[in-house]
């Protein structure tokens, strides 16, 4: 059975009480604010260490039972079976502690950038990264999350060459951060007359949304132009120069955003530039950390085919995980949680191991 060092849960509950009583002396605002952050994000590990000690005690008291020879035979029988049932609550409880004490990504609570494009595949990429794109919408739906388009690229046919979103509320990217990489569907297109099945593929990035005080960008250190705005013709072609590019030169990043209004444009391009300067800080901080991570789920690496859609069969395969669903229409619908919880499940199993193995936090 896992240990958890006492010192270590100690720790935990006596800074859980110190908040609480600093709390209560109403400090100011911004020092209120700061405690009440760190007061909420300890209670649920609190709550699991208070059920913890809970389920020793009596497991104590169990065993003493067991061992008390004026204890009858029904008494004994009933002390083993609780021994029993509260040795698997102990372990339990255990396996939820270590995973509350794994390190907390900090951009967990942030939103997020997402970013869909068409690959291969032709005029049918683009149709699946448009169905994509309103899985996502929907999940989002189911979630109650905000999300506002920032700049679109219709495909031909219909779907998008590329789109781009930002999404808000509590948790996104710990939810969202494991759909970077390659998506990749069959099915036959409905523009196939001989009824084959086709393979087309889309990748989608997931970037922590960043905040002003994460990034800092120098003015000297972008390019902003102008320009016109394409389009499919007709009175959809923008005729003012109001398309933003920005060119952040120091990492050769570029950012369009071609909407109506060239300031909503400029306010964008920067919001998305600022969350690609910000992923790309996240991922060299990582890389400093342990090479390793590279082997770990949910590493970012949006050149890994990472899922497929099959539609003939009515699955979806998640192949870091070797997890298939025979459920692609709810799936498709944005029913992602299914997914989305496995992978995280996963991940922290890796981290587990990372940190010490079954025995340390």
């Amino acid at each position: 059975m896992a240990t958890l060092p006492k010192t270590t849960l100690n720790e935990i509950t006596n800074r859980f009480a110190y908040l609480e009583k600093e709390m209560a002396k109403g400090p100011a605002h911004e020092v209120y604010s700061k405690l009440a952050a760190e007061y909420a994000s300890l209670e649920d590990v609190v709550a699991a260490i208070a059920a913890y000690r809970r389920a020793e005690e009596e497991l104590q008291g169990s065993r003493a039972l067991l061992a008390d020879p004026a204890a009858d035979r029904e008494m004994r029988e009933l002390a083993e079976l609780e021994i029993e049932s509260l040795k698997e609550s102990i372990e339990t409880l255990t396996q939820q502690i270590r995973v509350l004490l794994l390190p907390k990504d900090a951009a967990d609570e942030k939103g997020a950038i997402l970013e869909i494009r068409a690959g291969t595949g032709g005029s049918e990429a683009g149709l699946f990264a448009g169905d994509l794109f309103r899985m996502y919408q929907r999940y989002c739906d189911l979630n109650r999350w905000k999300l506002e388009t920032l700049s679109a690229s219709e495909g031909e046919v219909g779907g998008y060459k590329e789109v781009i979103a930002a999404i808000r509320g509590a948790g996104v990217f710990s939810r969202l951060k494991f759909e970077s990489g390659v998506h990749r569907v069959q099915r036959v297109p409905d523009t196939e007359s001989g009824g084959r099945i086709h393979t087309s593929a889309a990748t989608v990035a997931v970037l922590p949304e960043a905040e002003d005080i994460d990034i800092e960008i120098r003015s000297e250190d972008i390019r902003i132009d102008t320009m016109r705005a394409s389009g499919a013709g007709g009175q959809h072609v923008n005729t003012t120069d109001s398309a933003v590019r920005i060119t952040h030169l120091p990492t050769g990043i570029v950012v369009t955003s071609s909407e109506k209004s060239q300031h909503q444009n400029r306010a964008r391009a920067m919001q998305v530039l600022k969350a690609r300067l910000f992923d790309l800080e996240r991922q060299k901080a990582d890389d400093e950390r342990s090479a390793a991570r590279k082997n770990q789920v949910g590493s970012g690496d949006r050149s890994e085919r990472i899922r497929t859609y099959n539609f003939p069969q009515g699955r979806v395969t998640d192949h870091r995980i070797n997890l298939t669903l025979y459920k692609l229409d709810r799936v498709i619908e944005g029913e992602l949680d299914e997914l989305v919880e496995a992978l995280v499940a996963d991940h922290q199993a890796r981290l587990l191991a990372a940190v010490g193995g079954e025995d340390e936090i």
